[in-house]
Protein backbone atom coordinates (compact mmCIF):
# COMPACT_ATOMS: atom_id res chain seq x y z
CA UNK A 1 0.00 0.00 0.00
CA UNK A 2 1.43 3.37 -1.00
CA UNK A 3 0.50 5.95 1.66
CA UNK A 4 2.64 8.87 0.56
CA UNK A 5 4.99 10.18 -2.10
CA UNK A 6 7.84 12.65 -1.75
CA UNK A 7 9.40 13.67 -5.05
CA UNK A 8 9.65 15.99 -8.03
CA UNK A 9 6.74 17.13 -10.19
CA UNK A 10 7.40 16.02 -13.78
CA UNK A 11 4.04 17.00 -15.29
CA UNK A 12 0.92 18.62 -13.88
CA UNK A 13 -2.69 19.00 -15.05
CA UNK A 14 -5.79 20.01 -13.07
CA UNK A 15 -6.85 16.40 -12.46
CA UNK A 16 -3.52 14.60 -12.09
CA UNK A 17 0.19 15.04 -11.52
CA UNK A 18 3.21 12.91 -12.48
CA UNK A 19 5.69 12.64 -9.62
CA UNK A 20 9.20 11.23 -10.01
CA UNK A 21 10.37 9.34 -6.92
CA UNK A 22 13.79 7.64 -7.10
CA UNK A 23 13.61 7.08 -10.85
CA UNK A 24 9.99 5.89 -10.89
CA UNK A 25 7.23 8.23 -12.16
CA UNK A 26 3.82 7.84 -10.53
CA UNK A 27 0.54 9.19 -11.89
CA UNK A 28 -1.44 10.59 -8.98
CA UNK A 29 -5.00 11.91 -9.31
CA UNK A 30 -5.50 15.13 -7.37
CA UNK A 31 -8.28 17.55 -6.49
CA UNK A 32 -8.43 21.06 -7.88
CA UNK A 33 -7.62 22.30 -4.35
CA UNK A 34 -4.33 20.37 -4.43
CA UNK A 35 -3.61 21.39 -8.03
CA UNK A 36 -3.77 25.08 -7.19
CA UNK A 37 -1.69 24.60 -4.02
CA UNK A 38 1.21 22.79 -5.75
CA UNK A 39 3.54 25.63 -6.63
CA UNK A 40 7.06 24.20 -6.47
CA UNK A 41 8.71 21.28 -8.27
CA UNK A 42 9.25 19.41 -4.98
CA UNK A 43 6.07 17.97 -3.49
CA UNK A 44 5.00 15.68 -0.67
CA UNK A 45 1.57 14.06 -1.03
CA UNK A 46 -0.46 11.83 1.25
CA UNK A 47 -1.92 9.15 -0.99
CA UNK A 48 -4.81 6.76 -1.07
CA UNK A 49 -3.99 3.64 -3.07
CA UNK A 50 -7.06 2.01 -4.62
CA UNK A 51 -6.65 -1.43 -6.16
CA UNK A 52 -9.36 -2.64 -8.49
CA UNK A 53 -9.64 -5.60 -10.79
CA UNK A 54 -8.66 -3.54 -13.82
CA UNK A 55 -6.46 -0.77 -12.34
CA UNK A 56 -4.33 0.49 -9.49
CA UNK A 57 -5.07 4.15 -8.79
CA UNK A 58 -3.28 6.69 -6.62
CA UNK A 59 -5.13 9.71 -5.27
CA UNK A 60 -2.97 12.42 -3.71
CA UNK A 61 -3.67 15.09 -1.10
CA UNK A 62 -1.56 17.88 0.33
CA UNK A 63 -3.16 17.72 3.78
CA UNK A 64 -4.32 14.82 5.91
CA UNK A 65 -7.83 16.17 6.50
CA UNK A 66 -8.55 16.09 2.74
CA UNK A 67 -7.29 12.48 2.59
CA UNK A 68 -9.49 11.51 5.56
CA UNK A 69 -12.52 13.09 3.88
CA UNK A 70 -11.80 11.26 0.61
CA UNK A 71 -11.34 7.87 2.31
CA UNK A 72 -14.52 8.32 4.36
CA UNK A 73 -16.51 9.34 1.25
CA UNK A 74 -15.52 6.28 -0.81
CA UNK A 75 -16.89 4.02 1.95
CA UNK A 76 -20.39 5.37 1.27
CA UNK A 77 -22.51 3.23 -1.03
CA UNK A 78 -22.80 4.85 -4.45
CA UNK A 79 -19.85 7.20 -3.93
CA UNK A 80 -16.76 6.20 -5.85
CA UNK A 81 -13.35 7.81 -6.15
CA UNK A 82 -14.47 10.15 -8.96
CA UNK A 83 -17.35 11.61 -6.92
CA UNK A 84 -15.16 11.80 -3.80
CA UNK A 85 -12.44 13.71 -5.67
CA UNK A 86 -15.13 15.98 -7.14
CA UNK A 87 -16.25 16.84 -3.59
CA UNK A 88 -12.62 17.49 -2.58
CA UNK A 89 -12.24 19.68 -5.68
CA UNK A 90 -15.37 21.69 -4.93
CA UNK A 91 -14.88 22.21 -1.18
CA UNK A 92 -11.95 22.20 1.21
CA UNK A 93 -12.19 19.69 4.05
CA UNK A 94 -13.00 22.47 6.54
CA UNK A 95 -15.74 23.94 4.35
CA UNK A 96 -17.24 20.50 3.82
CA UNK A 97 -17.15 19.90 7.58
CA UNK A 98 -19.30 23.01 8.00
CA UNK A 99 -21.67 21.74 5.28
CA UNK A 100 -21.99 18.42 7.12
CA UNK A 101 -22.60 20.21 10.41
CA UNK A 102 -25.30 22.43 8.88
CA UNK A 103 -26.82 19.50 6.94
CA UNK A 104 -26.76 21.74 3.84
CA UNK A 105 -28.13 19.42 1.14
CA UNK A 106 -28.13 22.22 -1.48
CA UNK A 107 -24.37 22.76 -1.05
CA UNK A 108 -23.70 19.03 -1.51
CA UNK A 109 -25.83 19.05 -4.68
CA UNK A 110 -23.56 21.75 -6.17
CA UNK A 111 -20.88 19.10 -6.64
CA UNK A 112 -20.94 17.74 -10.22
CA UNK A 113 -22.47 14.24 -10.36
CA UNK A 114 -24.43 14.44 -7.09
CA UNK A 115 -28.21 14.53 -7.12
CA UNK A 116 -30.70 14.95 -4.27
CA UNK A 117 -30.71 11.26 -3.24
CA UNK A 118 -26.91 10.98 -3.20
CA UNK A 119 -26.59 14.28 -1.33
CA UNK A 120 -29.01 13.10 1.35
CA UNK A 121 -27.22 9.77 1.70
CA UNK A 122 -23.83 11.49 2.00
CA UNK A 123 -25.08 13.81 4.75
CA UNK A 124 -26.67 10.93 6.68
CA UNK A 125 -23.55 8.74 6.39
CA UNK A 126 -21.20 11.58 7.40
CA UNK A 127 -23.26 12.73 10.39
CA UNK A 128 -20.78 13.51 13.17
CA UNK A 129 -17.73 13.22 10.89
CA UNK A 130 -17.36 17.03 10.79
CA UNK A 131 -15.79 17.03 14.27
CA UNK A 132 -13.18 14.49 13.11
CA UNK A 133 -12.38 16.63 10.06
CA UNK A 134 -11.97 19.81 12.05
CA UNK A 135 -9.90 18.18 14.78
CA UNK A 136 -7.56 16.48 12.27
CA UNK A 137 -6.71 19.76 10.60
CA UNK A 138 -3.31 21.26 11.35
CA UNK A 139 -4.64 24.77 11.82
CA UNK A 140 -5.01 25.84 15.47
CA UNK A 141 -8.09 27.93 14.61
CA UNK A 142 -9.95 24.79 13.53
CA UNK A 143 -9.00 23.05 16.75
CA UNK A 144 -10.30 26.07 18.67
CA UNK A 145 -13.49 26.02 16.55
CA UNK A 146 -14.01 22.33 17.36
CA UNK A 147 -13.39 22.84 21.09
CA UNK A 148 -15.70 25.87 21.19
CA UNK A 149 -18.40 23.89 19.38
CA UNK A 150 -18.15 21.05 21.91
CA UNK A 151 -18.23 23.49 24.84
CA UNK A 152 -21.34 25.27 23.56
CA UNK A 153 -23.12 21.99 22.81
CA UNK A 154 -22.37 20.79 26.34
CA UNK A 155 -24.11 23.94 27.59
CA UNK A 156 -27.28 22.76 25.84
CA UNK A 157 -27.21 24.73 22.58
CA UNK A 158 -28.24 22.90 19.41
CA UNK A 159 -25.48 21.90 17.00
CA UNK A 160 -26.85 23.83 13.99
CA UNK A 161 -27.24 27.07 15.98
CA UNK A 162 -23.76 26.67 17.44
CA UNK A 163 -22.28 26.19 13.97
CA UNK A 164 -24.04 29.24 12.56
CA UNK A 165 -22.94 31.39 15.50
CA UNK A 166 -19.32 30.20 15.33
CA UNK A 167 -19.12 30.77 11.57
CA UNK A 168 -19.59 34.52 12.15
CA UNK A 169 -17.10 34.75 15.03
CA UNK A 170 -13.65 36.22 14.44
CA UNK A 171 -11.80 34.92 17.51
CA UNK A 172 -8.76 32.71 17.09
CA UNK A 173 -8.69 30.86 20.42
CA UNK A 174 -11.31 28.72 22.13
CA UNK A 175 -12.17 31.18 24.91
CA UNK A 176 -12.79 34.15 22.62
CA UNK A 177 -14.85 32.01 20.23
CA UNK A 178 -17.04 30.76 23.09
CA UNK A 179 -17.56 34.32 24.43
CA UNK A 180 -18.48 35.71 20.99
CA UNK A 181 -20.77 32.78 20.21
CA UNK A 182 -22.53 33.04 23.59
CA UNK A 183 -23.34 36.69 22.89
CA UNK A 184 -24.79 35.73 19.49
CA UNK A 185 -26.66 32.70 20.82
CA UNK A 186 -28.39 34.74 23.52
CA UNK A 187 -29.90 37.02 20.84
CA UNK A 188 -31.22 34.13 18.72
Amino acid sequence: MIVGLNGTVEYKEPTFVHIEVSGVIYEVFISLQSFSAISSSKVKLFTSHIIREDAQLLFGFLDMSEKKLFERLIKISGVGPKVAIAICSTYSANTFATIINNKDIKAVQKVPGIGPKSAGRILVELNGFDVDLLSSSDEPKNKAFSEASEALESLGFKKDKVSKALSTCSGSDTASLVKEALRLLQTI
